[in-house]
């Protein structure tokens, strides 16, 4: 019998994270979901880009991740409402002495299947760039595009 494996395959990314912030590292964490949550992630009905995380109550928390409900599932579900982060609790005391220590932000990147089949996020703890840098990033990736032009013919 042949073992399946699945890839890591992302269901939405956050296109702005990299031009926006300079991401340091990164962590995966599983979400607390209810009802109609799940199918519409796997739908890809979630929008991540002015999503955010914090501490609170020795716990790490999701704000402003939206989630869009299929037509049928019009409950009295929050698609706004805080989504709790799974992650271990030495991750959890590691991320909270970054943010007090060097200011960073925790904002989501990308959120994707696992092997298992569960909803995770990939969490990017990270600094804000300011506009010189989003310049030189921008001609840095503008080069990147223009040497991979040159090289292909």
């Amino acid at each position: 019998m042949k073992s399946l494996t699945l890839k890591k395959q992302p269901v939405i990314v956050n296109k702005k994270a990299k031009y926006n912030f300079k991401i340091e590292k990164t962590y995966d964490a599983g979400i607390v979901l209810h009802g109609p949550e799940i199918k519409s992630i796997r739908l890809g009905k979630i929008s991540i880009d002015n999503a955010y995380a914090h501490e609170r109550n020795n716990d790490i928390w999701m704000q402003n991740a939206f989630i869009e409900y299929s037509d049928n599932d019009k409950s009295k579900n929050q698609s706004n409402r805080p989504r709790k982060l799974l992650l271990k609790r030495k991750e959890i005391n590691k991320i909270k002495s970054e943010i007090v220590i060097s200011g960073c932000t925790l904002i989501p990147l990308q959120v994707f299947f696992n092997n298992k089949g569960f909803a995770k996020i990939k969490l990017g703890l990270s600094k804000g760039r300011k506009l010189e840098d989003k310049r030189e990033y921008k001609k840095q990736q503008d080069w990147k595009r223009q040497k991979a032009r040159i090289l292909k013919q």
